[in-house]
Protein backbone atom coordinates (compact mmCIF):
# COMPACT_ATOMS: atom_id res chain seq x y z
CA UNK A 1 0.00 0.00 0.00
CA UNK A 2 1.38 3.40 -0.98
CA UNK A 3 0.66 6.21 1.40
CA UNK A 4 0.70 9.94 0.81
CA UNK A 5 3.66 10.14 3.18
CA UNK A 6 5.60 7.66 1.02
CA UNK A 7 4.79 9.66 -2.11
CA UNK A 8 6.09 12.83 -0.48
CA UNK A 9 9.30 11.01 0.55
CA UNK A 10 9.77 9.73 -3.00
CA UNK A 11 9.54 13.28 -4.33
CA UNK A 12 12.05 14.42 -1.71
CA UNK A 13 14.45 11.69 -2.86
CA UNK A 14 14.10 12.93 -6.41
CA UNK A 15 14.73 16.51 -5.33
CA UNK A 16 17.82 15.61 -3.31
CA UNK A 17 19.41 12.86 -5.40
CA UNK A 18 17.69 12.74 -8.79
CA UNK A 19 19.35 13.30 -12.16
CA UNK A 20 17.78 16.05 -14.24
CA UNK A 21 17.55 15.99 -18.03
CA UNK A 22 15.74 18.32 -20.39
CA UNK A 23 13.19 16.51 -22.51
CA UNK A 24 13.52 18.83 -25.52
CA UNK A 25 9.93 20.06 -25.16
CA UNK A 26 10.38 22.65 -22.42
CA UNK A 27 10.27 20.36 -19.39
CA UNK A 28 12.80 18.62 -17.16
CA UNK A 29 12.63 14.94 -16.23
CA UNK A 30 14.04 13.97 -12.83
CA UNK A 31 14.77 10.29 -12.12
CA UNK A 32 17.10 8.04 -10.14
CA UNK A 33 19.94 6.14 -11.79
CA UNK A 34 22.76 3.96 -10.43
CA UNK A 35 24.95 6.95 -9.56
CA UNK A 36 22.09 8.61 -7.66
CA UNK A 37 21.42 5.42 -5.72
CA UNK A 38 25.12 5.06 -4.84
CA UNK A 39 25.12 8.64 -3.56
CA UNK A 40 22.09 7.87 -1.38
CA UNK A 41 23.86 4.79 0.01
CA UNK A 42 26.91 6.88 0.82
CA UNK A 43 24.82 9.50 2.65
CA UNK A 44 22.14 7.34 4.27
CA UNK A 45 23.63 3.84 4.48
CA UNK A 46 22.93 0.66 2.55
CA UNK A 47 20.15 -0.72 4.75
CA UNK A 48 17.88 2.37 4.72
CA UNK A 49 18.35 2.74 0.97
CA UNK A 50 17.51 -0.93 0.35
CA UNK A 51 14.19 -0.35 2.12
CA UNK A 52 13.44 2.45 -0.35
CA UNK A 53 14.09 0.24 -3.40
CA UNK A 54 10.43 0.17 -4.45
CA UNK A 55 10.67 3.93 -5.10
CA UNK A 56 13.71 3.78 -7.39
CA UNK A 57 11.49 3.68 -10.48
CA UNK A 58 9.79 7.00 -9.76
CA UNK A 59 10.20 10.05 -11.97
CA UNK A 60 9.05 13.63 -11.93
CA UNK A 61 8.38 15.99 -14.80
CA UNK A 62 8.75 19.64 -13.95
CA UNK A 63 8.75 22.89 -15.84
CA UNK A 64 11.99 24.78 -16.39
CA UNK A 65 10.71 27.18 -13.71
CA UNK A 66 10.74 24.30 -11.22
CA UNK A 67 7.00 23.62 -10.88
CA UNK A 68 6.04 19.95 -10.71
CA UNK A 69 3.91 18.84 -13.64
CA UNK A 70 3.52 15.14 -12.83
CA UNK A 71 5.04 12.30 -10.83
CA UNK A 72 4.83 8.62 -11.69
CA UNK A 73 6.48 5.22 -11.92
CA UNK A 74 8.57 4.26 -14.93
CA UNK A 75 7.05 1.39 -16.87
CA UNK A 76 9.87 1.20 -19.40
CA UNK A 77 13.45 2.31 -19.74
CA UNK A 78 14.27 5.97 -20.30
CA UNK A 79 16.23 6.40 -23.52
CA UNK A 80 18.68 9.22 -23.32
CA UNK A 81 20.51 11.00 -26.10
Amino acid sequence: MNTRHAEVRAQQLLDLYGREEHDGHGAVIVYLDKVCIRNMQRDLGRRPVSRLAEWFDVYKVKSTAGHTITVGHLTRRLWRK
